[in-house]
């Protein structure tokens, strides 16, 4: 096995429509993961006078969430591809509710690691498979549209993850923020109980054990190079992005709310890539695609290191958002072609990649911040991001259509 199906081979997608309200709800448990995934960041200093540790202890809040999500990707692909992926995303939905729920009644720094571990391992199990299972019932013609709309709540979750963990640390305490997950979680869990089309508790015919499926996927060159590619895309971003919060905090004076604002731009950024993706698809094409986000990202990161007032670090963000959606939306077009007949695998991979990307940039932000100026950890990164754009811009060029 040696090259990936092109999109018009072994599609799986059934003809009949998706429902929208399936979509909405899918994108609502997606948004609530992807806010959790980014709460805690403008509440590490919050966090650390609560649990009397240091900044860069109570930054394991982060990790371990960025941690159990990429592990348990191997668990959730292939029990998607086995036993369902709706049935599966519903399932996540309750289970990280329960998480949301501990983080916030969490009297110690170890009872609050132990609820994001559950709440990350659980939330494994939502977005890759919410869009592998995307990937399974809409045609490819109609799929990036899709795609976009699904991932239009993980990008507002990315920036209410960040803005409603300041608010809350500002007016009525951080954990009511964590109790507010668990209620979007519980929610979306109900719904799509109601919604369950028919036919998708069906369990797939695949490969025994949880191996097969994910060695068919690393059998392919090409999804080598999409995963090493976004494992680099998710350390270099994330890692700086986990900080930023707490260095304009720092630097500039500025509350919780202020600074979970600014990190919040980020998302803002993404959204308006979303609006203009179509034009800008047509006339870049996927490789001036993530050569102009390399550059993007690059400003961005300059911005944050020298940049004289908080107003730079705002441009910044929305600068970072837009850059990273120029490149993260090939990847995951790619993310779900790569392996059709292991859809969910693929894309759990996929995001495992990613968020274990995350974990080790935030991990080793976390242990540079203590020894260095943070304005080092930003203009460092901004050398880094146009390289990581030309490699794999370099990789689509060598690519020939269809092959691997």
């Amino acid at each position: 096995m040696s090259a990936a199906p092109s999109p018009s081979v072994a599609e799986s997608a059934s003809s009949a429509p998706v429902p929208h309200r399936i979509i909405l709800v899918l994108a609502i448990a997606a948004f609530a993961s992807a806010c959790a995934f980014r709460i805690c960041d403008p509440l590490l200093p919050q966090l650390s006078l609560e649990y009397g540790t240091s900044t860069g202890e109570a930054a394991a809040v982060v990790t371990i969430f960025a941690v159990a999500y990429g592990v348990f990707q191997f668990l959730f692909g292939p029990l998607g591809d086995r036993y369902g992926k709706y049935r599966t995303v519903t399932a996540a939905a309750f289970l990280c509710a329960v998480g949301s729920l501990g983080a916030a009644l969490a009297p110690s720094l170890n009872g609050m690691l132990v609820a994001r571990f559950l709440s990350g391992a659980a939330g494994a199990g939502i977005i890759p498979l919410a869009m592998a299972w995307i990937g399974d019932n809409v045609d490819y013609a109609q799929r990036q549209a899709t795609l976009a709309r699904f991932i239009t709540g993980t990008i507002i979750g990315m920036a209410a993850g960040q803005l409603i963990g300041g608010v809350f640390a500002d007016t009525i305490g951080w954990r009511a923020a964590f109790a507010m997950l668990a209620v979007i979680y519980l929610a979306a869990g109900v719904l799509l109980i109601r919604l369950r089309p028919v036919g998708t508790g069906t369990p797939q015919t695949v490969a025994p054990g949880f191996l097969a499926p994910i060695r068919n996927v690393l059998a392919y060159p090409w999804a080598r190079t999409i995963l090493l590619t976004v494992f680099l895309e998710g350390a270099l971003v994330f890692g700086v992005l986990a900080f930023l919060p707490t260095y304009v905090q720092q630097r500039f004076g500025l509350g919780p709310t202020a600074s979970g604002a600014i990190g919040g731009l980020f998302a803002v950024g993404g959204i308006g890539y979303v609006l203009i993706s179509r034009k800008l698809i047509s006339s870049l094409g996927e490789i001036g695609l993530v050569v102009s986000g390399g550059l993007v990202l690059m400003v961005a990161c300059a911005l944050y290191a020298l940049g004289p007032a908080w107003t730079w670090c705002a441009v910044g963000s929305l600068l970072s958002g837009f850059g990273y959606y120029l490149i993260h939306s090939t990847l995951q077009t790619n993310a779900t072609q790569m392996a059709p007949a292991r859809r969910g695998t693929a894309v759990a991979l996929f995001a495992c990649c990613l968020f274990l990307g995350q974990s080790a940039g935030v991990a080793t932000a976390a242990a540079l911040v203590q020894r260095i100026d943070p304005q080092w950890l930003f203009g460092g990164t901004a050398l880094l991001l146009p390289l990581l754009g030309g490699f794999f811009a370099q990789a689509l060029k060598r690519r020939a259509p269809g092959a691997a």
